[in-house]
């Protein structure tokens, strides 16, 4: 979560991997990826030299690091081969700085990919698959027919794509509330967030295969990175406080993506076997790369959320997950979701409360405010109010919980229970300022390549991850590693270190 002296603007996007249809024809597959695109337009440009710089902002920015220019030179050598431009240098590639898995491109070549998507990749050609399928959706024009309604992951942006993706986009706690629902992001971010249809991402799987074969990689480093990805939603579900069942698929930011790693395998069997992916080289590429959140935006730990820039520290329930974004951070439970963030602050205790029911609202309904009323939580100066709204699945309790920080600035919670629950008081209670030992002692995650040993075992290898939870998961999915699957002896594989 960035810091601002001014309020802050949310944006967001989902990962464009949705679930697709398996049931497609062979024929229509191959039609669909035989399809020449026509070059990027000089209005499709313009358009995309606007929407750039809000992107940057709102998606954590340009990562300047080591890997920059090598995620860059990947991309561009893997978009030209879309035929949307006749140079690598009519893209425009970029590494940004967020913990999130996504990627996304917009037309007039601009091609975007987390750093945490980066890692997630096990070779140069898996990373080079992804871009290849952001690159399809602008070849075929996607943003062009993308559905007319947005997704609830719209309305809490990149931090909040788990608690939007958990009420699902039909109706859900949040969609009963006014319908329409106020969005946070910008004009971009509000494009990205619309999800592509099912026959779109399985027509972009296409093409993204057939750049991977032009480009001389192996066609079906798509299908091991589709693999990943779904081990890797598994563990963010259990993460974010859903348990171990598995994520339905139309509640999913990431919607099953197990199920198109069959269909890209076989698609990629029309193109010519190509062995190569360079492992080694991208392990080389991503060693020591920061991993996770980074503290300057806040950090998770367990269940804290800790950001050392604001001083300040609180803790979610047990059994809530904690999911950092750029502008704000989502909890989230089965019994309540909320968001945190920042606003500006002038004195008004009622008008703020007031403007943050508004965002819930939405422009069509008004949720009324009741009394706002004041505490003080471990010395800081806090004010809230709560409202029942009836909807279709019953009554639902809102609340404002805000903290007095100083200088213009206030923080405060959005929650949503049933109606008499309180599983967030504990939360809000939790809210604090840290000292100075306790803000050094905050480190950065790092990835880290290491030779596997005699002696080594995915279980002490996975003991040797930063976390506290999930350790074998984590690792299995951060190398794609199957439920059976052991380590062999001079094999470099990654964690996840202080």
């Amino acid at each position: 979560m960035h810091i601002s002296k001014k309020l802050l603007v949310m944006g967001g996007a989902t990962l464009s991997f949705a679930a697709v249809n398996m049931a497609v024809p062979v024929a229509a597959q191959k039609k669909q990826a035989a399809s020449v695109p026509k070059p990027f337009t000089a209005q499709e440009k313009s358009d995309g030299a606007k929407y750039h710089p809000e992107i940057m902002k709102e998606f954590g920015g340009a990562m300047q690091s080591p890997q920059t220019a090598y995620v860059v030179r990947v991309g561009k050598s893997i978009a030209v081969q879309s035929g949307l431009g006749n140079a690598e240098s009519d893209f425009t590639v970029t590494l940004l700085n967020s913990p999130v898995n996504n990627a996304f491109a917009i037309p007039g070549g601009y091609v975007y990919i987390t750093r945490q998507l980066v890692a997630l990749c096990n070779s140069e050609a898996e990373m080079a698959g992804v871009l290849g399928h952001e690159v399809g959706h602008t070849a075929a024009r996607h943003s062009q027919k993308r559905q007319k309604s947005t997704t609830i992951a719209n309305i809490f942006g990149v931090g909040g794509a788990i608690l939007g993706s958990v009420l699902g986009d039909n109706g859900g706690l949040l969609g009963a509330i006014g319908g329409g629902l106020k969005q946070y992001s910008g004009a971009a971010a509000q494009l990205l967030s619309l999800r592509y249809s099912r026959r779109q991402e399985e027509e972009a799987d296409d093409l993204g295969i057939r750049y991977l074969s032009k480009a001389g990689y192996d066609p079906t480093a798509l299908s091991a990175m589709l693999n990943s990805l779904a081990m890797q939603t598994a563990v963010d579900a259990r993460v974010s406080g859903m348990g171990q069942k598995a994520v339905p698929e139309w509640a999913s930011t990431h919607p099953d993506p197990a199920k198109r790693v069959v269909r890209a395998a076989t698609g990629a069997k029309a193109f010519p076997a190509n062995a190569t992916r360079k492992p080694d080289s991208h392990l080389t590429a991503i060693n020591g790369m920061l991993y996770g959140d980074d503290p300057a935006q806040g950090v998770v730990e367990g269940q804290d959320f800790i950001h050392p820039d604001i001083r300040m520290k609180f803790s979610a329930p047990t059994g809530f997950g904690i999911q950092n974004g750029t502008d704000a951070v989502s909890i989230n439970g089965n019994s309540g979701k909320a968001i945190f963030r920042q606003g500006a602050f002038n004195g008004d205790r009622s008008a703020y409360v007031a403007a943050a029911f508004k965002t819930v609202a939405g422009q069509n309904m008004s949720i009324p405010v009741g009394d706002v009323r004041q505490t003080t939580v471990n010395g800081i100066p806090a004010f809230y109010s709560s409202t029942v709204v009836n909807t279709q699945q019953g009554a639902r309790e809102v609340t404002v919980f805000a903290y007095e920080w100083g200088g213009g600035i206030a923080y405060h919670f959005i929650t949503i229970t049933a109606a008499n629950s309180s599983p967030f008081n504990g939360m809000f209670n939790s809210m604090a300022r840290l000292n100075d030992n306790q803000v050094a002692a905050i480190k950065p995650r790092k990835l880290r390549v290491v030779t596997v040993a005699k002696g080594d075992s995915v279980a002490l290898l996975a003991s040797r991850m930063a976390y506290t939870s999930l350790q074998a998961e984590r690792f299995r999915a951060l190398n794609g590693f199957g439920a059976n699957q052991n380590v062999t002896q001079g094999q470099k594989v990654k964690i996840v270190t202080y």
